[in-house]
């Protein structure tokens, strides 16, 4: 499926006084600090394993540049390595049909279009349920991460998905919800762009919105919606897209509309009956 048509940028009037946390005074989300403050030791992992890397990439063509162009980017390549931002539009390609242990899409194609079709599959995973459950987070940065990189961001989201992260959230110690509640945490990609681009490195910003809060009767961490964009850094490893270092902030948001807001059941059996897709461009 599509993330977006191609268009000039989306104009957003934000609420007077908005200050990033929705018109209608919506508590901040505890999730979104606790990626904030992982994504800084993401980034201090990936620039040692930077330097480790010397500049031992292959010489093939950029993506997106004139050696590797995307159907569909129309954005042409870049003598120095970078090109303008090439944002969501339909390629015409189909989307991936492997996928990896933690059942997460893969075998992107390398070019640009792969990379922002990995980049928002893997917002989704990041973004998910399963990040809670410390067996199923491990299989998911796995999958996702250069290998690099990998071994100390493990031990560094041991230690951020636990104590008063959870228990901001409402969590049990174990990540799972109280009894007779569930809990919600979905990223919903809205759209993809590239903003540098060289051989086998790539960095993508991936606009989203996602829900996250506690269902059920009694919760005080209700579900509410948030607006934020991610950065993901990506390097061509073992034949496919993987994170090297990532960084969030929030927004853009919408004016909050007029919608009735759902009762705890509904958004419970809405999370349960409803799926996810898979993102390609």
């Amino acid at each position: 499926m599509s993330l977006g048509q191609d268009g000039p940028p989306t104009r957003t009037r934000m609420p007077e006084g908005h200050a990033g946390t929705g018109g209608s005074g919506r508590r901040s989300q505890p999730r979104r600090a606790l990626v904030t403050v992982v994504s800084i030791v993401v980034l201090l992992i990936a620039a040692i394993a930077f330097a480790n890397r010397g500049g031992d990439h292959s010489p093939s063509a950029a993506p997106g540049s004139a050696g590797g162009a995307d159907a569909g980017s129309g954005s042409g390549g870049s003598r120095s390595g970078r090109s303008a931002p090439v944002s969501t539009a339909a390629s015409g390609q189909q989307p991936v049909t492997g996928k990896s242990a933690a059942g997460i899409p893969s075998g992107f194609p390398h070019t640009g279009q792969g990379a922002q079709s990995a980049a928002a599959n893997y917002a989704v995973a990041l973004g998910g349920v399963d990040m809670f459950n410390t067996e199923l987070r491990h299989q998911i940065v796995a999958a996702v991460h250069d290998p690099a990189v990998t071994p100390a961001l493990q031990t560094a989201l041991d230690q951020a998905y636990s104590g008063s992260a959870l228990k901001s959230l409402g969590l049990n110690a174990d990540g799972t919800a109280p009894t007779g509640l569930t809990f919600v945490s979905r990223t919903v990609p809205v759209g993809t762009k590239v903003t540098a681009n060289a051989a086998d490195a790539i960095t993508v910003e991936v606009w989203c919105t996602d829900l996250v809060g506690l269902a059920g009767q009694g919760s005080t961490n209700p579900v509410s919606s948030a607006w934020f964009t991610t950065t993901e850094k990506l390097v061509w490893v073992g034949g496919d897209w993987k994170i090297e270092s990532s960084s969030q902030k929030d927004g853009p948001a919408p004016v909050s509309g007029d919608n009735r807001a759902a009762t705890a059941d509904e958004i419970a059996g809405a999370v349960r009956d409803y799926g996810g897709f898979t993102y390609a461009r």
